[in-house]
């Protein structure tokens, strides 16, 4: 079987495509990495990918007029590449409507809570102050509002009462690393695919106890 072509967007350090990067190094995993795109020449993310011979593309958001002439680039830069599914991994761009409509259910992003709740910046910081007991990461098909779209796969975290905003980022990243690449796997297998609004439930056996924080 044919594997999923896949472009990775980033800005910055690129840990969750570093994530994908080693998935993809299975040689059962259904996907492949085609082109690594980021906005920032700067971003560590591109020497990740460099070193596994991955493709990169640089594409300088500030050179362009308008957020519809980046966006036209980068989706001219997917086709190129004959791309299947974008994954967006700490990409700080807000894509306008035409390219999520263009990519429609072909894009998916991971967000650092459990949507659909914090959406936005922040997050940790919010978490911690709102007083919740528990929060995760979510992977999800978008939709031109931001951290919108429907869910394929969440990972729960507990907040601790020692927490900081950094120690808590840091946990929720770990199971980040392996809720993105689960995700991908799902939708490069078919079985999470976009019914209506939502990625209707799978039955992959056992998902576990709950989490229940306190554990008293």
């Amino acid at each position: 079987m044919a594997k999923l072509t896949l472009a990775v967007l980033i800005s910055g350090r690129g840990t969750n495509l570093q994530a994908l990067i080693d998935a993809c190094a299975d040689e059962a995993y259904p996907a492949e990495i085609g082109i690594v795109i980021s906005n920032q020449a700067d971003a560590e993310g591109l020497e990740r990918a460099r070193s596994a011979g991955i493709r990169t593309l640089v594409i300088d958001h500030s050179e362009f007029e308008n957020r519809e002439a980046f966006d036209n680039a980068v989706s001219s830069a997917l086709d190129t590449h004959e791309v299947q599914l974008v994954c967006l991994a700490g990409f700080m761009r807000l894509l306008t409507r035409g390219f999520v409509d263009r990519w429609r259910d072909r894009i998916i992003n991971i967000h650092p809570s459990l949507l659909p709740a914090f959406k936005g910046l922040h997050v940790h910081e919010r978490v911690i102050e709102s007083g919740v007991r528990i929060t995760g990461c979510t992977v999800h098909f978008i939709r031109a509002e931001m951290d919108e779209g429907p869910i394929i796969a969440q990972g729960a975290v507990p907040v601790c009462a020692e927490d900081t905003p950094d120690s808590l980022a840091a946990r929720v990243l770990e199971v980040e690393h392996r809720l993105y690449p689960l995700a991908v796997r799902l939708i490069a297998e078919g079985k999470a695919r976009v019914a209506g609004e939502i990625v209707p439930y799978l039955d992959l056996g056992e998902a576990g106890g709950p989490l229940i924080n306190p554990n008293g």
